[in-house]
């Protein structure tokens, strides 16, 4: 959510496709060309069809090949990778739809893409007991994107999948977890009126050996560890990233806004996730260190509830708690502690992948709604101390950096007049504040875009975003996600149009009426059969 798939929710119509523009805008939209598809290779996957425009044979012998995109002269290309399905791993450990995939990553290879990116499920990996791994699922797909040439970015997912925004499978933490948090249910957080929330292990615990011996740093540590020994040939080479998991959805955040069972709805301002025993006893030594033993005693009494609205709150309004005397030491320890988890994972992260070739990065939540408010309620609740007067995105810049892990940020996509007025929402604001904090303190900026995406004002959004005009440009961007849509005539033309202009650095704003370049897609084979036996995939 950001609300982005992996977290962000917005109230604009996803099925309408037309460009939201304003006479500034038609200089940033991206023009198409329009061409028919032609015959069409199909291979069905379990959740979508692959759908590869018209193939010529170029050559008699010529292997399948991809288009090759220019790289920018100025050496500002965007990479641009593709999301992979939530479930690309079964809960057998083993990869989905073998087949399908194949063809899929064909066709991104096809289409110039750099490579794709996969969560590695702990939940999956270490389900069958402490210290018991399976990485066969994802050495198969490994090797499968090697053979096609393209790149990997990895996801230490220790998170569950399932109850946010675009969760389309159910992956819990690993049975011998549920296990322990089902004995002692602190070991996860809390909300004020004691709903358990299980997607994430809770921070308070993260140096407390609650996991049969183990700590939770403990425990990410050894499977990061297992990792890079399983995978340490394709470091560097085919594995270029590994985006390290800090938080429900991957995000290095509170779960403040759970939408499972109705309990959050945007554009609520969520609840502070403070109340287990070990947030409570950390809150209350720090505030009798300070001599403010009343302070310690539970968060903010006014802090309402997940739906409401700021000016419904004692806290959160114009003039409420957060901006006196209890609320900035409130904010700074909640704050603090998110930014404390953020440090020793990374730090253990740098330890095992230092010198492997690989990146690290850590991903950030955009969360755009009350951002045009004095208190921006709903980031505070998630952890992130902005405010009309206090900038909460150059710390944890500043704590990304010092590690040289790259700030991967969401709702790149994202335009303000999108958005309900009454949210008083301003994603564009909130990248352009991200995009300077992540430039005053050094660090490499990456970006995604938070929900579902096809129209041309989506990809020029990010094409805009992508430069660095104002603040950092970006690095990278992920694409969420490969799935049937994407692969329809018209959206897989334009994602072939939006990648070649992200080779070019994001300057071509418009791109040519007529494909002179043949941008759409094409993809040659040496023999008939080959032809025909790709036409026989069709897998349910």
């Amino acid at each position: 959510m950001a609300l982005t798939l992996r977290s962000s929710t917005s109230f604009i119509n996803l099925k309408d496709n037309r460009s939201f523009k304003t006479p500034d805008d038609f200089s940033t939209m991206i023009g198409f060309p329009q061409i028919k598809p032609s015959t069409q290779l199909r291979a069905k996957h379990y959740m979508y069809e692959v759908q590869i425009p018209r193939l010529e044979r170029i050559e008699q012998k010529e292997k399948l090949h991809g288009m090759e995109i220019p790289h920018s002269q100025s050496g500002l290309r965007v990479p641009v990778f593709v999301m992979l399905p939530l479930d690309t791993i079964s809960t057998g450990g083993n990869l989905n739809k073998p087949r399908a995939m194949n063809a899929s990553l064909m066709a991104l290879k096809s289409a110039g893409v750099e490579g794709v990116m996969v969560d590695v499920w702990w939940g999956l990996v270490e389900k069958d007991g402490p210290l018991k791994y399976n990485w066969e699922g994802y050495a198969e797909l490994v090797n499968m994107v090697k053979k096609h040439g393209l790149k990997l970015q990895v996801v230490m997912s220790f998170h569950q999948c399932g109850g946010n925004v675009g969760d389309s499978c159910s992956i819990p933490l690993p049975p011998w977890v549920l296990e322990e948090i089902s004995k002692n249910p602190d070991l996860v957080y809390t909300d004020r009126s004691g709903r358990r929330n299980p997607e994430y292990i809770s921070l308070g615990c993260d140096s407390l050996p609650v996991l049969r011996g183990r700590t939770p740093i403990q425990a990410y540590s050894d499977y990061m560890k297992s990792f890079r020994e399983r995978f340490n040939d394709y470091m560097g080479k085919v594995i270029v990233e590994i985006q390290v998991g800090m938080g429900p959805c991957g995000e290095l955040r509170y779960p403040s806004y759970p939408e499972s069972n109705g309990t959050w709805r945007f554009p609520g301002i969520g609840e502070f996730q403070c109340y287990d025993k070990y947030m409570r006893a950390s809150l209350a030594a720090t505030a009798e260190a300070m001599g403010k033993d009343e302070w310690g005693r539970g968060g903010p009494v006014d802090a309402g509830q997940y739906k409401q609205f700021p000016e419904e709150t004692g806290f959160f309004r114009r003039d409420g708690t957060w901006n006196n005397e209890y609320g900035n030491f409130f904010l700074e320890w909640y704050s603090g502690k998110l930014l404390d988890h953020g440090e020793k994972i990374l730090a253990a992260a740098k330890g095992i992948f230092q010198g492997s070739g690989t990146k690290l990065s850590g991903k950030v939540a955009g969360i755009h709604w009350h951002y045009n408010t004095r208190s921006h309620a709903a980031e505070l609740t998630a952890g992130y101390y902005n405010t009309r007067h206090h900038d909460g995105y150059l710390p944890i810049a500043q704590m990304l950096g010092k590690h040289g892990v790259v700030l991967n940020f969401t709702c790149m996509e994202m335009r303000d007049r999108e958005q309900p007025e009454h949210a008083k929402c301003s994603p564009e604001g909130l990248v352009r504040q991200v995009k300077m904090a992540t430039r005053t303190a050094g660090t490499e900026l990456a970006g995604e875009n938070a929900l579902e995406r096809y129209d041309s004002g989506a990809y020029s959004q990010v094409l805009a975003t992508s430069r660095s005009d104002s603040g950092n440009g970006l690095s990278a961007f992920t694409y969420l996600r490969m799935n049937k849509q994407l692969f329809e005539a018209e959206n897989w033309r334009i994602l072939v149009e939006f990648v070649k202009s992200m080779s070019e650095g994001g300057r071509n704003k418009r791109l040519p009426e007529i494909d002179s370049s043949r941008t759409d897609l094409y993809v040659g084979f040496t023999e008939q059969n080959n032809v025909k036996r790709i036409n026989k995939i069709a897998l349910v």
